[in-house]
């Protein structure tokens, strides 16, 4: 089994860091017959045990014709992948449940096109493409994402049939890429808001002393700070309306993991904060995100909620 290993290993030993293309050359490339090709050959091997028992010049021509054509194909299907250029690109995140897509460039420096090239990554589902002469595109596999944490890019094969179907060519690629997966997300209500006086100054409980406006009402918003006089004028077609305070004070939102239900697992946990941090960003407000030994200060915008989520990803991951 050890001996069975290595050689295996030493195989398929061609391995990329990630940054570098991916060339393919002759000893990359494996070639088998395919089920087809012995079908072919059989009918070959019967029109000639004809055309040498009636003695026919021509059937002995066209049973040599065609097995010169099914060995062409055979080189043929060998150029459709000697040559071929790829590389890796980034994989955006992604939570868990969903597919991750990692993108692969393909270049072609021949002046040939290379068509119908089968990319399969792991156990996901193949992608065909084509590719035009002297041309680049640009394909993304799909790999299931199950659980949260690094997804790494599973071994793929890129194999094709073409022109004949006679032979199948087949070469494998382990380009070193990954996918950050987010927690599942699990909706549920926002905790309340806190209020946090700014640079030590404080007027009145929570700054509301100064009146500053209205406002739409967002789902982390208090019901006792809701407008109801305001709303009461045409409460069929105005939305909920939230009052706004001016003061030395403003409102955060601490997403913390002793919020949550006591008898949940990790997992759920930060599902549940995952889900927060999405609501809250939705909302427009300050937050902050605590989990135990690891505490982000409130903040709000695209990059806090990549790192809140990416935080969640990580917990507790080797």
């Amino acid at each position: 089994m050890a001996s069975a290993t290595a050689f295996k290993n030493w195989l398929f030993r061609w391995r990329s860091d990630g940054t570098g293309p991916i060339v393919l050359r002759q000893r990359r490339i494996f070639i088998l017959p395919t089920g087809v090709a012995f079908l072919f050959a059989t009918v070959l091997i019967v029109m000639l045990l004809g055309a040498v028992n009636y003695n026919l010049a021509l059937g002995h021509a066209l049973v040599f014709l065609l097995a010169g054509v099914g060995l062409s194909g055979m080189i043929h299907v060998f150029r459709n992948l000697e040559g071929l250029i790829l590389t890796g690109g980034r994989a955006e995140p992604v939570f868990a449940g969903e597919n991750a897509h990692f993108p692969l460039h393909l270049a072609n420096s021949r002046r040939v096109p290379r068509l119908a090239l089968e990319f399969r990554a792991g156990d996901g589902v193949p992608v065909v493409c084509d590719l035009p002469s002297e041309g680049r595109i640009r394909i993304e596999l799909p790999v299931p994402a199950r659980q949260r944490g690094w997804l790494l890019l599973p071994r793929v094969r890129l194999s094709t049939r073409y022109p004949l179907g006679l032979f199948v060519a087949w070469s494998y690629l382990h380009p070193s890429l990954r996918c950050l997966v987010y927690p599942r997300p699990i909706n549920r209500p926002l905790p309340p808001l806190a209020f946090a006086a700014a640079q030590g100054e404080r007027h009145g409980q929570g700054g509301q002393e100064d009146f500053a406006g209205l406002r739409e009402r967002q789902p982390a918003d208090s019901p006792r700070h809701i407008a109801w006089k305001a709303v009461a004028r045409d409460f069929d077609h105005r939305p909920l309306l939230v009052k706004q305070f001016a003061g030395g004070a403003q409102s955060e939102l601490w997403l913390d993991w002793r919020q949550l239900p006591p008898g949940a697992d990790s997992e759920s946990r930060l599902s549940i904060l995952a889900g927060w941090v999405l609501a809250a960003d939705a909302a427009g407000v300050l937050y902050g995100l605590a989990l135990p030994g690891i505490e982000l200060k409130p903040a709000q915008g695209a990059f806090h909620r990549q790192l809140c989520l990416e935080t969640l990803a990580l917990y507790q991951q080797p």
